[in-house]
């Protein structure tokens, strides 16, 4: 099994860095929240951390730190929130310091190896439900871990909860926090320039991810199927690799996959602009249709049961090809999607081989691999070559 961050072949969406920038207008708007009004603000969903855009992944001394910085009254960044909708907003940057604010609060904190499931808890209940929050499978106690000024000078806040701050309790409640809330008036039908906002005003070490944004802007319950799929061990199998991606590199192999099935029809560059459209139209998705996608995906793993384990990993490049498994995901299931069915039968490993190897095939997948042409031309010579199931 692998887990490096260039695992994934053709992930980089080459022609999406070219685009021209969008002429559109905005507001950025100054505020001071306090920290209780920034909790009730996480706790009644006004706020929120879509999908954990990452994985909460500051250590507890981390946390500690900032509190301290609160209480003692010391300046700490800044928050930007974006305003999605009256009442809705979407932090672009200042997750790792708000989930330390409401794991304070709340007097627990996450356990480093369950935070991968509690981000999907998060995402599917706005919150963490007070069953999950007092399970110390899932949580530890959260006292300040803060070290001593001095060798006999210990730290007046270390080992403190929230409940026993005494009067600090009160001055930490009320300490404002600057936040900036960044609104799009115009347009308000194009999502790509509300993609360069976050792009550009995520302050962070490192800038999210183009998937990362997109699960911020669509999420939806088809999005919490992709989550759910995205855990299962048979897909983890075929990908190589044993834990979700940071990044979200595979939930976005999903939605690839899945708009290729349905959408590929209407495709056209960029691969990002693509994947947005479908995204926010399977945002409409009824309870029905996400139960349908994911039994049909659930019944395509259970057909890739008897391939080897590294039937869609490039033999060239030593990598997981995108371009084989939404090709072969496509021409395998798309006669059982038309029929509203799932998927019977086994695919086979000479077909899924044949394919890989196909020249035009290759040609397609490395030269422009976004391009309207070879895009369409991957999904019909997986066509020719895949038995539908």
């Amino acid at each position: 099994m692998r887990d490096s961050p260039d695992w994934f072949e053709d992930y980089v969406e080459e022609d999406d860095q070219e685009s021209g920038v969008i002429e559109y207008d905005i507001t950025s708007t100054p505020n001071d929240f306090n920290v209780t009004t920034l909790f009730h603000f996480i706790e009644s969903g006004a706020v929120v951390i879509p999908g954990f855009q990452r994985h909460f992944v500051w250590d507890i001394r981390r946390s500690s730190k900032l509190i301290e910085s609160l209480l003692l009254g010391l300046p700490v960044p800044q928050l930007f929130l974006y305003e999605k909708a009256k009442n809705k907003f979407l932090v672009i940057d200042g997750q790792q310091r708000l989930m330390s604010i409401y794991y304070f609060l709340k007097q627990r904190y996450p356990r480093k190896e369950r935070r991968a499931e509690l981000r999907l808890i998060f995402d599917k209940n706005r919150k963490i439900p007070d069953d999950v929050l007092h399970d110390d499978s899932y949580f530890t106690n959260f006292r300040l871990q803060l070290p001593s000024r001095l060798p006999t000078s210990p730290n007046q806040f270390a080992g403190k909860s929230y409940a026993s701050l005494g009067d600090s309790k009160l001055q930490l409640d009320l300490r404002p926090i600057r936040n900036v809330i960044v609104k799009q008036n115009s347009p308000n039908d194009d999502d790509s320039s509300v993609f360069e906002i976050f792009s550009r005003l995520n302050s962070g070490g490192v800038n999210l991810t183009p998937q990362e944004i997109r699960l911020s802007l669509y999420h939806s319950d088809f999005y919490d199927t992709l989550m759910e799929l995205n855990t299962m061990p048979s897909w983890r199998r075929i990908l190589g690799t044993n834990n979700p991606d940071l990044h979200q590199k595979d939930v976005e192999i999903l939605l690839r996959m899945f708009a290729m099935l349905i959408d590929s029809k209407d495709y056209s560059p960029s691969m990002m602009k693509f994947l947005n459209q479908f995204s926010k139209r399977c945002q409409r998705n009824d309870e029905n249709a996400n139960r349908y996608l994911l039994g049909l995906f659930q019944s395509f793993l259970a057909a890739t049961e008897s391939l080897p384990a590294n039937a869609f990993i490039s033999k060239k490049a030593n990598r997981f090809s995108i371009a084989l498994i939404e090709s072969v995901f496509a021409a395998a299931t798309e006669r059982a999607f038309s029929e509203r069915r799932m998927v019977i039968g086994s695919l086979q490993v000479a077909e899924i081989t044949s394919l890989a190897e196909n020249q035009e095939f290759q040609n397609a997948a490395t030269k422009a691999s976004t391009g309207t042409s070879n895009v369409l031309a991957r999904l019909r010579i997986g066509r020719s070559g895949i038995t539908p199931l």
